[in-house]
C-alpha cells in the first residue's frame, strides 16, 4: 500500500496529547480553562462563572476539577494572597484548547494562505532539523516506549509543538505590543 494517494493527499495533522485530552474529557474542565484564559481568578471566582454559565456544582467539585488540571499541567497557581487567617490561590490557565471546525466555504481562504506561508514555514523546518536534529533525537528517544513505536511520527509531533508554541508566543506578543500602543 502506498503511503500516498493522489486522489486522498494528507492535508491536515490532529495534535492529540493524551495528557490534556483526559484531563478535559470532562467539559466543566474545558469550560474552566476557558474562564482561567481570561485572567487570573481563585476557585470561587471559577465557581461564580461557572454559575453564569448554568453549570451547578459545588465549589469543592469545582476546586477538584481544577487541582486536576493543574496536577497535568494545564493551569498553574499564579499568585497568593495572604488575608482573613488563610490563603488564597489564583489559578491561571496556560493553555488554550481551540474545539472548532473550518465551514467548508474557508477552504479558499485558507488555501491562499498556506500558499503564501508554506516557504516560510519549509524555512523555519529546515532551520529545526538541521540545527536541532541532536535535540530532537533526545527527545523523541524518551517518548518511544518499545521498539514499534518506532515507526511513530514523534519527530512530527515535536516540530508542531514547537510551531504551536511559538504560535501562542508571537501572538501572545503581539496582542500586548497592540494593547500597549493603544493605551
Amino acid at each position: 500500500m502506498s503511503t500516498s494517494d493522489a486522489a486522498h493527499d494528507l492535508e491536515d495533522i490532529a495534535v492529540r496529547d493524551t495528557r490534556v485530552s483526559d484531563a478535559i474529557d470532562e467539559p466543566m474542565r474545558a469550560m474552566i480553562l476557558d474562564i482561567l484564559a481570561e485572567k487570573a481568578r481563585t476557585a470561587s471566582d471559577v465557581h461564580e462563572r461557572l454559575a453564569d454559565r448554568g453549570v451547578d456544582r459545588t465549589e469543592n467539585t469545582v476546586r477538584h476539577h481544577i487541582n486536576e488540571l493543574r496536577d497535568v499541567g494545564l493551569v498553574d497557581v499564579v499568585r497568593f494572597e495572604e488575608g482573613r487567617g488563610g490563603t488564597t490561590k489564583y489559578y491561571g490557565a496556560n493553555t488554550t484548547v481551540l474545539s472548532y471546525s473550518l465551514p467548508e466555504s474557508a477552504d479558499p481562504a485558507i488555501e491562499e494562505m498556506i500558499d503564501a506561508v508554506q516557504p516560510q514555514i519549509e524555512s523555519v523546518l529546515g532551520t529545526l532539523t538541521e540545527e536541532y536534529d541532536d535535540a530532537i533525537d533526545e527527545i523523541t528517544a524518551e517518548m518511544q516506549p518499545c521498539e514499534h513505536c518506532r515507526t511513530q511520527k514523534y519527530e512530527t509531533y515535536v516540530l508542531l509543538t514547537v510551531l504551536r508554541r511559538a504560535f501562542v508566543r508571537a501572538h501572545r506578543d503581539g496582542e500586548s505590543a497592540s494593547a500597549t500602543q493603544e493605551s
